[in-house]
């Protein structure tokens, strides 16, 4: 089973997800330029919305180059002395991956909180051979190959492998190219956010005051420009169930409330770019989200191939809401929908035809509507 969401959300004038310039990320799509939020930057604001912790009930995993940091806060909460917990931590944060700069791991690892509770339980289960291990190590050229470190790791890996307790990871999946064995297929996949229309970046030109400048004396504290942006989007993604279910190691339950924190937080999550600046906390004006039994995907951005036009008295929001229910309707003709049940989540009351019986009254009956749908735990 699969569960696709497509969203139509309208911003405010905004530069949420910037590229190397500092400018709001685009891509040409359909001939003509358009607006866009990359997966990443929407990803990372879905697990860090408060709302999906609420609704998982699950603390999300942790994305960091700092493992040694929080194994030695775990050790010295646990009554070790902070130095030979910070020897212990270093050492085995290396065993595990490969690398070090410093006191940091050369790439982030992604990691549930309960794995690293694992990994540091694993490290007091044996912390006076470790320790002993540790401190006859070389300070200038550690070698941890005979320590008792490395098939710690490897026992680690085989109790976590193809499987973990945090609904991001399960989600998002995650890899590490010199630990293999921690990889995890991710269970959705995210597309980037593209405007439904084209859009011309502007530029702001603005200026800063300062406040103890003598009266005589002219001219601003600062000048400065930044780019920004104001765009209809469609964003699709889509979760592979049975997939989400493997990586949580059977736990349908889990699997369903990662579900609906899923979908609650994509309804809510906005990147955070410049949003002290701009403010553009603007929700969804459309969702509809399928749910469907094949493996068939349908992301409908070609709904927006040919560039929206403003509707008669402007707006972009109408007429992207209708351009996908047209869209729909056209696939559905064509291919049928005998393996597809929408819901759709129409915010503005816009006209719909095709999707128009779809239609839940609220963000709550349409969650309910789709993991009615669901397998039972």
């Amino acid at each position: 089973m699969f569960i696709e969401l497509h969203i139509i959300q309208n911003f405010a004038p905004s530069n949420l997800n910037r590229d190397d310039t500092g400018n709001p990320k685009e891509a040409e799509f359909g001939g003509v330029r358009r607006a866009r939020i990359s997966s990443q930057a929407i990803k990372r604001a879905i697990r860090t919305e408060p709302i999906f912790t609420k609704a998982t009930q699950v603390e999300p995993g942790v994305r960091t180059r700092l493992l040694a940091r929080k194994l030695t806060e775990k050790l010295v909460n646990a009554g070790k002395p902070e130095e030979e917990a910070r020897m212990v931590a270093l050492a085995f944060a290396e065993a595990f991956s490969g690398k070090m700069d410093k006191d940091r791991t050369s790439v982030l690892i992604y990691l549930s909180p309960e794995e690293i509770q694992q990994m540091a339980q694993t490290l007091l289960d044996h912390w006076d051979e470790v320790l002993e291990a540790v401190q006859k190590l070389d300070e200038k050229k550690p070698d941890l190959k005979h320590t008792p470190l490395p098939n710690l790791v490897k026992d680690f890996l085989k109790q976590t492998r193809n499987r973990t307790s945090a609904p991001d990871i399960a989600l998002f999946g995650r890899m590490l190219a010199d630990k293999p064995e921690l990889n995890l297929d991710a269970a959705s996949q995210v597309a980037h956010a593209l405007s439904t229309h084209r859009v011309n970046m502007e530029i702001d030109f603005f200026t800063a005051v300062d406040d103890l400048q003598r009266e005589e004396e002219t001219g601003a504290g600062m000048m400065g420009v930044t780019g920004y942006n104001s765009a209809t989007y469609y964003r699709y993604a889509r979760i592979d169930w049975n997939q989400l279910v493997e990586n949580l190691d059977g736990n349908k339950d889990l699997a369903r409330r990662t579900v609906e924190g899923f979908l609650l937080a994509a309804l809510r999550a906005i990147p955070t770019g410049k949003q002290n600046s701009f403010a553009a906390q603007n929700p969804p004006s459309f969702a509809l989200a399928v749910t469907r039994t094949d493996g068939m995907s349908w992301n409908l951005v070609n709904a927006f191939e040919k560039p929206v036009r403003p509707a008669r008295d402007g707006g972009y929001v109408e007429p992207s809401v209708q351009a996908l229910d047209a869209y729909w309707q056209r696939l559905v003709q064509f291919y049928g929908d005998e393996e597809a049940t929408p819901h759709a989540l129409n915010v503005d009351g816009v006209e719909l035809n095709t999707l128009a019986d779809a239609q839940q009254p609220n963000v709550q009956a349409w969650i309910e509507s789709i993991l009615n749908v669901l397998p039972s735990a």
